[in-house]
């Protein structure tokens, strides 16, 4: 019998996900660990770094508790990210310079807060972003990025 050997003629594109924290996530393991998780955020970065490796995607992890910084990020994330993964903290309830620069992303957007924002203050169930989020996940402590990685990675 004689077989033929199938090469794919094409490399497969390598994902890349933009994974930004916003306002004192640089602050895990010193908040509330009963809201927050008790990691830091250095362990939170590793561990999204380990979920990326194991889906074979590369995300870059970016954190400031600086504004402008983190629609600067989002503006240089169009043009190499294929998802984003957003946790703005308390910006999420009223920054809308971020939500105008997460606005301008064609690419599948993920809104997650380690924390149940829906069942927390008053204040912040608003989230001004959420209607620009493919998907939410809220009060999942770190596995939310777990979570919001596999989800950009199954479309």
């Amino acid at each position: 019998m004689n077989r033929l050997a199938w090469t794919p003629t094409y490399t497969a594109r390598i994902v890349q996900i933009a994974v930004i924290n916003g306002v004192n996530l640089n602050a895990l393991g010193d908040r509330d660990p009963d809201i927050y998780c008790t990691i830091t955020y250095g362990e939170l970065e590793t561990r999204v770094y380990e979920w990326a490796s194991h889906l074979a995607v590369t995300a870059r992890c970016f954190q400031t508790n600086h504004e402008g910084q983190l629609v600067d990020w989002c503006h240089e994330a169009r043009s190499w990210a294929d998802g984003v993964v957003i946790n703005p903290g308390a910006w999420t309830h009223y920054s809308y310079a971020i939500r105008d620069a997460l606005e301008l992303f064609t690419v599948p957007i993920v809104e997650v807060h380690l924390s149940d924002i829906t069942a927390r203050e008053e204040f912040r169930r608003q989230s001004v972003i959420a209607d620009l989020a493919a998907a939410r996940i809220v009060g999942q402590g770190a596995d939310g990025y777990r979570q919001a990685l596999e989800f950009l990675t199954s479309r």
